[in-house]
């Protein structure tokens, strides 16, 4: 395991232009759309090496490989949209099932795409993951490669706040196994607690009109389906929309605190009871505490509508 002083040297916010790859299991919801627009259209600071699509499973899969598969799918319609077809030879299919235990990875394109990666990396130059699904195929590539923990830092948004009651949080629970794996690993991590954290980042129908409509056409496309998608099941006319994912790109590209604070906290040990158990002997991680909505937001929606 790294030394504290490294681990706290590669959790500070990079300079300069950086490598990075995303896992995302883009058919989920609507902000993984959001997400992975957004990383592309900050290619400046962002230079994007891969994408991974993640498995999922619920109301709109049959299981996770049926998600990963209908993510895979939209992440090239969103491509195509973007009119950034170029990155469909970088896009990697990831895990067919979740982990059957905390020692044995799942193998995948993407994560032997990581891997590879990672391996041509030195210590001090390492490659940024932004995690924003179950995180199968990172922990999945550090079980079939665990000398990659010295070359990745992994920005996930996962589980909920520490003090969250219970800790149910969709990308966390569809494989505990997974997380425990990366939480327990002693790579560099950056954790977006969604309850409690990122579910301020939310966003209006009104608001997203005024910001998107007309404007080009993944703009169009984010408009209408993010407001069919809110509207399911909605019980009142007044709504909002958690726009989760955007987060998670967001701290690569600001140190100043615009967009966002953290904190170090030491690793939190996720259980099987959908609770978390703490040790001061684990190793530090930096831990997102606010989101500075107004912020974030206004630069997501002038990079995305250009």
């Amino acid at each position: 395991m790294m030394n504290l002083e490294e681990i706290l040297r590669k959790l500070q916010k990079p300079k300069g232009k950086v490598d990075v790859v995303i896992d995302t299991d883009t058919f989920n919801e609507i902000d993984d759309q959001f997400a992975l627009s957004y990383l592309i259209k900050n290619e400046d600071k962002l230079n994007l090496k891969g994408i991974y699509a993640a498995p999922f499973t619920n109301s709109k899969s049959t299981g996770p490989e049926d998600g990963m598969e209908k993510s895979y799918n939209e992440i090239m319609r969103i491509l195509e949209l973007i009119d950034r077809e170029d990155y469909k030879k970088i896009t990697f299919k990831g895990s067919r099932s979740y982990l059957k235990s905390e020692h044995e990875g799942v193998e995948s394109p993407a994560a032997r795409n990581l891997i590879e990666l990672a391996m041509e990396r030195d210590s001090g130059n390492p490659l940024y993951v932004v995690g924003i699904a179950t995180i199968t195929d990172v922990a999945s590539a550090i079980l079939l490669e665990p000398k990659i923990i010295d070359k990745i830092v992994l920005i996930w948004l996962g589980g909920h706040a520490h003090d969250w009651p219970v800790n149910d949080e969709f990308n966390l629970s569809q494989d505990i196994a997974a997380a425990r794996i990366v939480f327990g690993s002693g790579i560099p991590l950056v954790q977006l607690p969604c309850m409690g954290v990122v579910s301020s980042f939310t966003t209006t129908e009104y608001e997203l009109t005024h910001w998107l409509e007309g404007k080009n056409k993944l703009c169009d496309y984010l408009l209408t389906t993010t407001i069919n998608e809110a509207k399911k099941g909605q019980k009142s006319s007044c709504w909002s929309r958690v726009i989760w994912d955007v987060t998670a790109v967001a701290w690569l590209l600001e140190d100043e605190g615009k967009f966002m604070h953290d904190r170090l906290e030491y690793s939190p040990i996720p259980e099987y009871d959908n609770h978390y158990a703490f040790s001061k002997s684990r190793h530090m991680i930096k831990y997102v505490y606010e989101i500075r909505r107004d912020f974030l937001f206004e630069d997501l929606f002038k990079k995305i509508s250009k």
